[in-house]
Formats: structure tokens, sequence, C-alpha cells
């Protein structure tokens, strides 16, 4: 029995993310997973998607981390424990974040952000890509979408690459541009996104034929 097909896609703000990856995942044969994870995280645990929407890749604001902390101290004698809860709701979130990307590659799927290469570092088939840029290139990209103007451009580039990094930071103590994460890293913004995707089909294909 073949491995399952299984790529993963860190890309920054106007890296094309959005765009190679579901035309990687149509050229594979295999579901693109993007909105499917707060779908499922979002089930699991029984609470409205918007909600998980609104935590999805982001990290835990320093209060949170403060009362998770105080939480975890089981401080009974004050009664704090009982009023946090026994478990961070961002660590559950992103517990179920994990378990939805390992249940997409058991069966094979395109993944966009979330993590999911450090999720998946070990899984023997998954091959891992990061696209990125300067960030003037990047912004020149993400300006191509109708109604975008340059200062509003700017400031959710800015805001997004902040939230990744601290992202990754947080969950998986790494940094998300490292290329020594990824089996192949591409500065998208040099290339038209058609050849993006040609050449993560090949890596991909190549990927499977390596033996790990």
């Amino acid at each position: 029995m073949s491995p399952a097909t299984v790529v993963t896609i860190s890309a920054s703000y106007g890296a094309g993310g959005s765009v190679v990856g579901p035309a990687v995942a149509e050229r594979l044969g295999v579901p693109f997973a993007d909105r499917a994870i707060p779908a499922a995280v979002a089930e699991a645990m029984l609470v409205p998607l918007k909600e998980a929407m609104s935590r999805d890749e982001q990290p835990p604001t320093m209060m949170q981390r403060i009362l998770a902390a105080m939480a975890a101290s089981s401080m009974d004698d004050t009664g704090f424990a009982d009023l946090a809860g026994s478990r961070d709701p961002t660590q559950a979130y992103e517990a179920e974040t994990r378990k939805a990307i390992r249940e997409l590659a058991s069966t094979g799927a395109v993944i966009l952000g979330r993590g999911a290469a450090f999720v998946l570092a070990g899984h023997p088939s998954a091959v891992h890509v990061r696209l990125d840029g300067p960030v003037e290139a990047r912004l020149a990209r993400a300006m191509e979408a109708p109604g975008m103007d340059a200062a509003t451009t700017r400031r959710q580039l800015e805001s997004n690459d902040r939230a990744r990094l601290a992202y990754v930071r947080h969950f998986h103590r790494a940094d998300p541009a490292d290329c020594r994460h990824y089996h192949l890293t591409i500065e998208s913004t040099r290339f038209d996104l058609d050849t993006c995707v040609e050449m993560v089909v090949a890596a991909a294909a190549g990927g499977r034929s390596q033996p790990r």
C-alpha cells in the first residue's frame, strides 16, 4: 500500500500560500485542508465555528499564560484553580488542532499553516514546504488583491507575521522561517505562482519515491 500524500505549506503573508495550496492539492488529488481544521476543532470541542476560527493560529495572550500557569499550580487553598479551570482553553484548542492535522495526514492532504510541519515532523511521507520572500515583494503581491491599499496591506502583513511567529515559537519552540524545518523552501515572490505549484508538486512526487 502506497503512503498517503501529505504536503505541509508554511507561507508568510503575501507569499501565495492561499493560491499555491489549493492548486497543489488539486494536482495531487488530495483534499486541501484550511478551514477544515478549525471546523474539526469546533466539532470536537462543541463550540461555534466562529470561536474556533477566532483562535486559529493565534498565540495565547500574556494573561492567558499567567492564568494557565496559576491554574496548573493547583492553588486549592485559594480556590483559584477552580475559577480558572483545570485546562487552559488555548492549550485545549491547540491539542485539538494537532489531532485534526494528524487525522488529515493519515489519509492524505495538503495542509496550509497551523504549524503542520512541526506537528508532522516525524511523518514518514510528508513533504514540508516553506513559501516566503522579502517584505516589499510580499507587499507588492498582496496589493494585487482588489481593494487593498498600501497602508492597510502593510499593517496586515506586519500583524500577520508577528502572530505567526509568536504562534510557532510558543507552541513549537521554533522559528517558522528556519529552512531546516522544510524539505523545500521557495522565494515565491520571485516566481509566478504557477511555477511555485509545479515545484511543490514535483517535490511531493519525489518525496514519495524516496525511502525514509
